[in-house]
């Protein structure tokens, strides 16, 4: 039985909490800060047991304090009608209640999406509000400095306050034009939950239940079938259902090629498999809905050795061509090296290099085409750095066994 700690409720309740919060008082750093002062009373008042409701105790308490901190200001400034309506009422006792709680995590998604913010900053405040990620591991999943990471925060909020950006869902007829942004950030939620940036494991299952759950959310509220919502929502199904099957039961990485297909989600890939050839139907795919074809070649290949990597290589080549990115010129270098050998790959990964010295992914797919063209050496100087890049200890844990294997290998 898995005892409860404080870090799994953070991990879990963050986001609810802190939108539900934020909704009350209107103020991002209010909120935030309330929360977690809440967490930390949490952790001290509870140490002879828990209470019924773990997280509508935080929520309760973290909303006093926020009354608290406006009393005070309703001292000084006379805002006792704000006050009022903050004091008004207790939902405390409704933090159980998904409904309410889910509504305003949308809310707060599309608040933090709002075009008012620049791009990177609506995913790095996507990724810290609603899904509780320190500024220090939202830094490495953009690859760029913590302190760049932080001053971006700051303007985010900063902007959010000072422009007044609402903060509601928006009306129908401009969710459209408001959802590439969306779906951007929830794509890089259940990239954190696939495979975190950072910690003691490698899959938080609940960021990805969040990222397909406001997918389905987004879908329920268009109007009509989006082409790159449905390859979202298709994309990260067809992924999640492996996750069963990509750690041992020492919680180690067990590679693609090596999973046991029989512990995949059948039910999630029929439904994946389902979204991606309707999509299809919907107009020219977009960059989601190609990576949702390769997840879907994946799904529907018996075994290894069955997959399909020319068709893999080619939906790849077609990817590079919508969206160009380093990470996905990597992946695609990969697939051509599954297609047509290390030597056709090699000359694509080295061109990378400049760009990805510090992207330790990009330091394993060099390792590997060397590997397997007999460069032993060259490759454990990639696998050696990919292991001081990695923070995850899952992956630091299996780069250091393949580094082990490379290293005992006749040169």
């Amino acid at each position: 039985m898995n005892v409860p700690t404080i870090e799994n409720l953070y991990r879990t309740e963050w986001g609810r909490l802190l939108a539900a919060l934020i909704r009350d008082c209107g103020h991002f750093d209010m909120a935030e800060e309330a929360l977690q002062d809440a967490f930390a009373a949490a952790a001290r008042a509870w140490t002879a047991g828990w209470p019924p409701h773990p997280a509508g105790w935080i929520y309760k308490a973290a909303r006093n304090d926020i009354i608290d901190r406006r009393r005070h200001e309703a001292l000084a400034q006379r805002k006792h009608a704000e006050l009022a309506l903050l004091s008004d009422g207790d939902v405390a006792e409704g933090m159980n209640e998904e409904g309410d709680v889910h509504d305003e995590r949308l809310r707060l998604i599309f608040t933090c999406c709002h075009p008012a913010l620049a791009p990177e900053s609506q995913v790095a405040l996507t990724l810290r509000t609603l899904c509780g990620l320190t500024t220090e591991e939202i830094a490495r999943a953009f690859l760029v400095a913590t302190s760049t990471m932080a001053q971006r925060l700051v303007r985010a909020k900063a902007k959010i306050q000072s422009a007044g950006i609402p903060y509601r869902v928006p009306e129908a007829a401009d969710l459209p034009e408001r959802l590439t942004e969306v779906l951007t950030v929830i794509y890089l939620v259940f990239n954190e939950g696939y495979a975190a940036a950072s910690g003691a494991v490698l899959i938080r299952k609940e960021l990805c239940q969040e990222a397909i759950r406001l997918a389905r959310l987004l879908r329920s509220l268009l109007p009509g079938s989006v082409s790159e919502l449905d390859g979202l929502l298709a994309l990260m199904l067809l992924q999640d259902s492996r996750s069963e099957a990509r750690l041992d039961s020492h919680g180690d990485l067990i590679l693609l090629q090596d999973q046991d297909r029989r512990l995949w989600k059948r039910e999630q890939i029929e439904e994946g498999i389902a979204l991606v050839k309707g999509a299809r139907r919907l107009g020219p795919p977009g960059a989601f809905l190609v990576e949702a074809a390769i997840a879907a070649v994946h799904a529907e290949s018996t075994s290894a050795e069955q997959t399909d990597w020319a068709q893999i290589s080619a939906l790849y080549a077609r990817l590079q061509r919508q969206h160009t990115s380093a990470i996905v010129d990597v992946n695609a270098a990969v697939a051509l090296m599954m297609a047509k050998g290390p030597a056709a790959a090699l000359p694509s990964l080295t061109a990378l290099g400049a760009e990805l010295e510090d992207y330790h992914p990009w330091h394993l797919a060099r390792a590997e085409a060397l590997l397997r063209l007999g460069r032993h050496e060259d490759a454990a100087h990639h696998l050696r750095r990919a292991y001081a890049l990695a923070v995850n200890a899952v992956e630091r844990r299996y780069i250091a066994r393949k580094l082990a294997r490379c290293d005992a290998a006749p040169s």
